[in-house]
């Protein structure tokens, strides 16, 4: 539906009105409430985003409008009124025919909702059958045809495939295709592109807006991410500690916002293009959520070393075969490496960009030795880590630390957080217990944490503290190189914001030299001094960054770029993909021979795979 007929149908009665929301939960016999009076409404073919960050309420109200939280510890206050239909007072035998007939929500992370045991085809199927009524045969037929509604190439072979066969984005357009199975009223989709790469969520937003346009169906969108609510949102909802602070028209909220928490939202967002006139890496402003007051984003100083790299890597490979058949015969292998070479140096951030799939985690891993590469080398000062025994290996860990992506799943739950940052200390016998403890407060200290949060464990700590945590842990063993591998992709925007400055601080302070490996496009331009692009295991560009930002020139960049939400109302509901192709497949077969790839320099320091 176009903008002009979206905004017509709002004077219609609304598919969704929501008043004075309050929802509750049940801690040691007392209630207390964590979603505060928030009433909104959503019209026919309209698109509400509800922003805000972890800890904000947004998907507390929508489980709550879905009647999903366990009934006896959640109290569920207001009204939610679903085309005149009031959910609250419908007994739950009939509030399960509300949802996914005339309510269907798609999740954050689409492997937690797909069955692993079931078909794909059988899992939509089962929803058709449950709220249709309709034959086996019927519901076959309508589920291939909604999987090629939602881009699913090949949709009749894959019916009978499992979920793990599929990559995230396929995945998370199967959830789709699910929810959309029984035509709802309205499509509540909670955080839906989080995890996604950016060509990948360009995609699945693309998706939505088409399959609204094509069927008129209401869209609640639940997000902290103010590009993908610039892109899709009609109007916008922004919630701040469980109460909603500020709706209005998406446009007048990006321009006009008035609540000091929206204009802090707004400048934590990385822009892609805006450091065009900076040389070096920008530290995001620090705003006071509080009074929206933000200070002047600084230049980090130039403390990149010049001379000898700290870390070189030449001609870095590595393949995993893959085995098959009765008698595990090999029968092709994935080239997840190929032929990878790139310098670092001391005081540098070089980042390796690409899609899931691209080899930049594994090139990390290569690195660290955390897998064994193929063949190549890696040198940090002069000392190949290949040719190291697993003793001088461990030594040479002192020197290289890696952040990890999920602060949680490294760090280990028996263990207060000065145990952790102590551990790798004691291990390598830098200092006595008395000394670490003296470390570990040091360190909390220059990460932004106090020294008696020393005492405590890894689940009383926000995501961004957890992370500072592992930071910390890294920095305790004085490294010179560190691999951070997604470490703020999964953090809030102003969290991120917190979490880059740290790093960009302590590096200057250190002399860190970062290999930051991310695929958000908009944070990479802000941190890096180089950055590499990688496709299907290999570097297709390298180069400064404002180089390579200003200049791109392989067309796997150029569509990179493209694929990044822009924080501009402006752009609302223009289609930026055009095929829904996916990355390349990087198996080969066992006799292929593998090209030497070779480059072209556009500028100093600037080269391209040709």
């Amino acid at each position: 539906m176009a903008t002009s007929q979206a905004q017509a149908v709002q004077s219609d009665q609304p598919v969704l009105s929501v008043q004075n929301l309050t929802t509750s939960f049940n801690v040691d016999g007392e209630w207390k409430p964590v979603v505060r009076n928030v009433s909104f409404s959503v019209a026919p073919g309209e698109t509400v985003a509800i922003v805000g960050e972890s800890g904000s309420g947004k998907s507390v109200t929508s489980l709550s409008i879905m009647r999903l939280l366990q009934p006896d510890s959640s109290r569920i206050e207001g009204r939610i009124m679903l085309s005149g239909r009031d959910l609250l007072s419908l007994p739950e035998h009939e509030m399960r025919k509300v949802r996914g007939n005339d309510v269907a929500m798609i999740f954050q992370e689409p492997m937690t909702s797909l069955n692993p045991l079931f078909t794909i085809g059988d899992q939509i199927s089962e929803a058709l059958l449950c709220h249709k009524d309709m034959s086996a045969a019927q519901a076959k037929a309508e589920t291939i045809r909604l999987l090629e509604k939602v881009r699913i190439p090949s949709a009749a072979s894959r019916f009978d495939e499992y979920p793990h066969r599929f990559s995230g984005g396929m995945r998370q357009r199967v959830m789709i295709a699910m929810a959309l199975a029984s035509k709802p009223k309205l499509l509540i989709a909670d955080e839906p592109t989080t995890a996604l790469d950016v060509t990948i969520q360009g995609q699945i937003l693309d998706l939505i807006k088409m399959l609204q346009d094509e069927e008129g169906t209401s869209v609640l969108f639940i997000t902290h991410d103010m590009g993908v609510v610039a892109e899709i949102a009609d109007r916008t909802v922004v919630m701040y500690r469980g109460e909603q602070v500020e709706t209005g028209a998406t446009a007048d909220i990006f321009h006009r916002g008035k609540h000091p928490y929206t204009r802090a939202l707004l400048s934590a967002v990385p822009v892609l293009g805006s450091m065009e006139k900076y040389q070096r890496p920008l530290r995001f402003p620090v705003v006071n959520a509080a009074t929206g007051e933000s200070d002047v984003p600084v230049e980090v100083p130039d403390t990149v070393a010049k001379g000898r790299p700290i870390l070189e890597v030449k001609g870095l490979t590595k393949r995993f075969d893959i085995h098959s058949g009765l008698f595990g015969r090999l029968s092709g292998r994935v080239h997840a490496v190929e032929d990878v070479s790139f310098d670092l140096f001391a005081g540098e951030t070089l980042s390796l960009v690409g899609e899931s799939g691209c080899g930049k985690s594994t090139t990390g891993r290569a690195i660290m030795r955390l897998i064994e590469p193929d063949a190549g080398s890696v040198t940090v000062e002069g000392r190949d880590l290949l040719a190291l025994d697993r003793r001088e290996m461990r030594e040479m860990r002192k020197s290289v630390q890696m952040i990890f992506q999920d602060p949680f799943a490294s760090l280990n739950p028996r263990m207060t957080v000065g145990q952790a940052i102590a551990e790798p200390y004691l291990e390598h016998k830098m200092g006595t217990s008395k000394e670490a403890k003296e470390v570990v407060a040091d360190m909390l200290g220059k990460v932004g944490l106090t020294p008696d949060m020393a005492s405590r464990y890894p689940h009383e700590f926000s995501g961004g503290q957890r992370q500072r945590i592992c930071i910390a842990r890294a920095l305790a063993l004085q490294p010179k190189v560190i691999v951070a591998d997604e470490s703020v992709s999964a953090l809030d925007v102003s969290i991120k914001a917190q979490v880059i400055n740290l790093m960009l601080d302590l590096q200057q302070s250190l002399n860190l030299a970062f290999l930051f490996i991310s695929h958000d496009m908009a944070v990479v331009e802000r941190v890096s001094h180089r950055v590499a692009v990688m496709y299907l295991g290999e570097i297709v560009e390298i180069g400064p960054r404002f180089s390579v930002f200003g200049n791109p020139q392989h067309d796997y960049t150029k569509k990179l770029m493209a694929a990044v939400p822009v924080p501009d109302p402006d752009r609302r509901r223009e289609k930026r993909m055009g095929a829904s192709d996916e990355l390349k497949s990087p198996i080969r077969p066992v006799d292929y021979l593998t090209k030497t790839r070779e480059y072209r320099a556009v500028s100093p320091g600037h080269l391209v795979a040709v």
